[in-house]
């Protein structure tokens, strides 16, 4: 009788699939949360402060838009870097790689000719609280591209040294994750700033 409980036991655990993440996935995910939590306060804070009204109106420079542009570019590239990694085709995935860390710091330095732009239609991140806001939110989205920039410079070169490939895809897999979230980020700030502004 014991016997058939315990088989009956261990089927029904062999059965029972259990869910398992990578530790640095895990990581990963719980980083990208908090990121979400900082910018869903700092786009709250921003429509309770605009309704209180004194708030500059101002239109967004083109260079908003190119900038959107790029980073869309630099996702897709991404995005074919790992398609390419999982085929192990080597070639590719250092071109894929190079370009996106291209888009990626055009990107980055086309945000900083922004403020520039900013500062030429008398927007200024000192003075009135929409200017305040709109260069936090650049900002601090700019400081995790630099993070993210880093990230991908960082496999790169370990595609450079063949360590990304078919079976060891698991950096390769958070950088892509972790890219394509900052890029919508980006997407989600254009769109609210364009809407709020």
């Amino acid at each position: 009788m014991d016997k058939s409980i315990n088989l009956k036991q261990r089927m029904a655990q062999s059965n029972t699939k259990t869910l398992s993440m990578h530790p640095l996935k895990f990581a990963l995910w719980l980083f990208i949360v908090s990121i979400v939590m900082i910018f869903a306060a700092l786009t709250s804070a921003y429509i309770v402060r605009q309704a209180e009204g004194d708030w500059l109106i101002y239109d967004l420079p083109v260079s908003f838009l190119r900038n959107t542009i790029l980073l869309v570019l630099s996702s897709i590239s991404m995005q074919l870097a790992y398609r390419a990694a999982k085929k192990d085709n080597f070639k590719s995935l250092k071109v894929y790689m190079v370009i996106t860390a291209v888009f990626a710091i055009s990107f980055l330095v086309g945000q900083y000719l922004s403020w520039g732009d900013l500062v030429a239609i008398d927007v200024y991140f000192v003075g009135n609280p929409a200017g305040s806001f709109l260069y936090v939110l650049t900002g601090m989205h700019a400081f995790h591209l630099i993070t993210g920039v880093i990230f991908i410079l960082i496999m790169l070169f370990s595609a450079f040294k063949f360590n990304v490939h078919s079976k060891n895809m698991v950096k390769m897999e958070m950088c892509t994750t972790y890219w394509h979230f900052l890029d919508g980020l980006w997407l989600y700030l254009y769109i609210f700033l364009l809407l709020n502004h």
